[in-house]
C-alpha cells in the first residue's frame, strides 16, 4: 500500500501547469501523463471503470459494499496546478518542523504566517523555492487516492457507491467545462481542493474575466506632439481609474476585487488581462460596468476604438445550488466531527470546479486538503493534515 505522503511525492513531481493561452484540452500534455499514472494505479487497487477521456478527465468508481441503497458520492480533485510561478516541483520534506523561519534552497524563507505556530512537531512538506508545490490540488488528488484503497480492502466498512474523477484545467477556470456529469453517476459530491485541515466551503465567487485591448498611434518621439498615443501609457490610464483599495492585497471575506493579471504592450498596442470577483452577483456585474465606463471615457479622451473590453463570465456562487441541499453539507459537518476536527464553514475566496458543476445538476461543496500558500514558492503541507483529510472522507462515504 502506498501511504497519501508517497502518493503526493511522487504526483507532484509530474509537471501539469495548465496554460490559458492553450485552447486545446488538457491545456497542456503533462496533465495527461498524471491521468495515465492515476488510470494505472486505479487499475492495480481495483477500482472499477477507470479511464482517461479525450480530454484528460479521469473516472472510475468503487461500488456499493454492504447497504446497496446509500447514495452515490462523488469525490473530485483537479490535476492542474497554478501558472503564477513555475510548476517544475522538486518537493522537500521537513522531518518536525521546528516553530522557526523554514529557509528554503534559492534563499526564499516561509515565516511570519500566523499559521506556523501549530504546526511545530509535525512533518512538513515545502517546496525547493523555485516553484509551486502542487498542493493545490495534487494533496486531493493524493488524498482520494489513499481514500480509493483503503476503501477496497477486506476490511473496508460499508458504504454506498463511490465515484472518483479527476479534472484537468481548473486553474483556468475549465475543469467543468467537458466533465461528463450523467457518466460520473453520483448524486452528489465533495471536491477536495480546500486550504487548512476543516474548511468546509459552499460559497465562491461569482466570477468573471476582461481582457483591455488598447491601440495606440506610434509617431517617431521627435515629432510625436499631438500625434502620438502611447498604448502602454493609455492602458496605464486604464488602470489607475480602477479603484485600488478593491484588490486582492486589499480585501478579504465577502469583499470583491479587481485582480490584474497580466499586461503587456508598446506605443501601438497595449494588453491588459483582468479576473474580476465579487460573491454579490450584483456588485459583480457593477464591476464589468465600470470596466466599461473606464474604456468609453477614454475612447471619449483619444478617439473611438482605442480602448476595447472584452467580459467573459467563468463561474456562478455555488451558493445558490447547495444550500437546497443540507443534508450535504451536515454529513460532510459530521465527517469532520468524527475525526476531532471542527469544521470551519466559510466562505472561499476564489472557485473551485464544484461552482460549475453545482448548476450542471451535481451539487458539490467543497472540502479542504490541508495545504496552505497555494499558487507561490511558499506552499506548504502538514502530512498529519492529509493522513487526516483521507479518514475524514472515508467517514464522509460510510453508509
Amino acid at each position: 500500500m502506498s501511504s497519501v505522503k508517497e502518493r503526493f511525492l511522487r504526483y507532484v513531481q509530474v509537471e501539469t501547469t495548465s496554460c490559458e493561452a492553450n485552447e486545446c484540452c488538457p491545456s497542456t500534455p503533462g496533465q495527461k501523463v498524471l491521468g495515465e499514472l492515476l488510470v494505472s494505479e486505479m487499475n492495480a487497487m481495483g477500482v472499477q471503470g477507470a479511464r482517461m477521456d479525450e480530454h484528460g478527465y479521469v473516472y472510475g468508481w468503487i461500488p456499493a459494499r454492504g447497504k446497496t441503497d446509500a447514495p452515490a458520492i462523488g469525490l473530485i480533485a483537479h490535476m492542474d496546478t497554478s501558472d503564477a510561478v513555475p510548476g517544475a516541483t522538486r518537493p522537500r520534506v521537513i522531518p518536525a518542523y521546528d516553530g522557526g523561519t523554514i529557509r528554503l534552497e534559492n534563499g526564499v524563507e516561509i515565516s511570519g504566517f500566523s499559521f506556523l505556530e501549530s504546526l511545530k512537531g509535525q512533518e512538513l512538506i515545502v517546496t525547493s523555492g523555485d516553484s509551486v508545490l502542487g498542493a493545490d490540488d495534487k494533496a486531493g488528488v493524493a488524498e482520494i487516492m489513499a481514500l480509493c484503497e483503503r476503501m477496497l480492502a477486506p476490511d473496508a466498512p460499508d458504504h454506498g457507491k463511490i465515484c472518483i474523477a479527476f479534472t484537468p484545467d481548473e486553474e483556468i477556470g475549465r475543469g467543468a467545462d467537458l466533465f461528463d456529469v450523467p457518466g460520473f453517476g453520483a448524486d452528489f459530491a465533495y471536491t477536495v481542493d480546500g486550504g487548512a485541515l476543516g474548511e468546509l466551503e459552499y460559497e465562491c465567487f461569482n466570477a468573471a474575466s476582461c481582457i483591455v485591448r488598447v491601440k495606440g498611434i506610434s509617431i517617431h518621439p521627435g515629432s510625436a506632439k499631438n500625434q502620438m498615443v502611447n498604448a502602454a501609457l493609455v492602458a496605464m490610464e486604464f488602470a489607475g481609474m480602477l479603484p485600488p483599495w478593491e484588490r486582492p492585497e486589499h480585501t478579504e471575506g465577502y469583499e470583491g476585487f479587481y485582480h490584474l493579471t497580466g499586461m503587456a504592450g508598446n506605443e501601438e498596442f497595449a494588453e491588459l488581462r483582468y479576473i474580476l470577483r465579487d460573491h454579490d452577483i450584483t456588485k459583480l456585474e457593477a464591476r464589468k460596468a465600470m470596466m466599461t465606463a473606464a474604456a468609453e471615457v477614454l475612447n471619449r479622451r483619444y478617439g473611438a476604438g482605442t480602448v476595447a473590453v472584452e467580459l467573459k463570465d467563468s463561474y456562478r456562487n455555488m451558493k445558490e445550488i447547495v444550500e437546497r441541499y443540507p443534508e450535504i453539507l451536515d454529513r460532510a459537518k459530521k465527517a469532520f466531527a468524527a475525526n476531532g476536527i471542527e469544521p470551519l464553514v466559510q466562505p472561499i475566496r476564489g472557485g473551485t470546479d464544484g461552482a460549475r458543476l453545482s448548476y450542471m445538476g451535481l451539487p458539490c461543496p467543497n472540502l479542504s486538503t490541508g495545504g496552505y500558500n497555494f499558487h507561490g514558492r511558499k506552499e506548504l503541507i502538514p502530512v498529519p493534515a492529509m493522513e487526516k483529510m483521507v479518514d475524514v472522507l472515508a467517514s464522509l462515504v460510510k453508509s
